[in-house]
């Protein structure tokens, strides 16, 4: 803590998305580590195992309890994080900044999926009928979308995931929503004006629904990029808008113990 006991910016942490891994993240790993903060990037309950099959069970309150427990080793007793999420990484750390605003110190939101293309989802016109699907069908396919594969760096990921824990993902969605206006934290949203899987309006929609004042949040659009924010073809500006975002907090907290 600085002199006046408030936390000082101690970290960084990225959350990966659903049926992602590490992998899908790891632009960030190199620019991140140029800052004198520590560096942390859970793998989320069942995901980066040989089989999907390891999601079978697990729901959002096990990747919550993960994001918990590792936003808290970094933070330590005297520090606040940056929380860097990509799709339903980006629900946790709005979780994250809605239940725990004294560990936060800023987010970042690359496509958080608020509203999703699929007709199943939270919000969608078939959302009702989900929970007779989730019996009726086992597994469901899980597609990577890249705007340009040639120049898009491309991680395995699983190709399907039990629709029961796809399930739970929308529970997620649907628990996020509502706790959206408790949150102040300084918010960078990244988001594609193509993107296929999570609509647009999404970034909108986070944008104008936290309590973030109007001068610390912005949204940062993308003309080429799908989902895969940090692996597609324009994979470096996404890099680069995080990475000068996370330059201002550094600033902002250097600062804060000047004054």
């Amino acid at each position: 803590m600085n002199e006046k006991g408030k936390r000082r910016l101690s970290g960084v942490m990225i959350l990966h998305g659903f049926t992602a891994n590490l992998e899908s993240v790891r632009e960030l790993f190199g620019p991140f580590g140029r800052f004198n903060l520590k560096l942390e990037a859970p793998l989320l309950r069942g995901h980066g195992a040989s089989s999907p099959d390891q999601l079978r069970g697990v729901t959002w309150k096990d990747w919550l309890e993960d994001a918990e427990r590792a936003i808290k080793k970094v933070a330590g007793e005297e520090g606040k994080v940056v929380v860097v999420g990509h799709s339903m990484g980006a629900l946790l750390a709005l979780q994250l900044a809605a239940r725990h605003p004294e560990l936060v110190d800023s987010l970042i939101l690359a496509t958080p999926p608020m509203k999703l293309a699929t007709l199943f989802a939270p919000g969608r016109p078939l959302h009702f009928i989900a929970p007779i699907v989730s019996r009726l069908v086992d597994r469901w396919e899980m597609k990577s979308r890249f705007a340009d594969p040639e120049k898009a760096v491309m991680p395995k990921q699983y190709e399907w995931a039990p629709t029961r824990t796809i399930m739970s993902m929308f529970d997620l969605l649907a628990e996020t929503r509502p706790i959206m206006g408790r949150i102040n934290a300084p918010t960078l949203i990244l988001h594609g004006r193509n993107e296929s899987i999570v609509l647009p309006e999404s970034a909108d929609m986070v944008f104008h629904a936290i309590s973030t004042s109007p001068e610390k949040k912005s949204i940062v659009w993308f003309e080429k990029t799908d989902h895969q924010i940090f692996c597609d073809c324009e994979r470096k500006e996404a890099v680069g808008a995080a990475v000068d975002f996370v330059a201002r907090r550094v600033a902002a907290s250097e600062a804060s113990v000047l004054a």
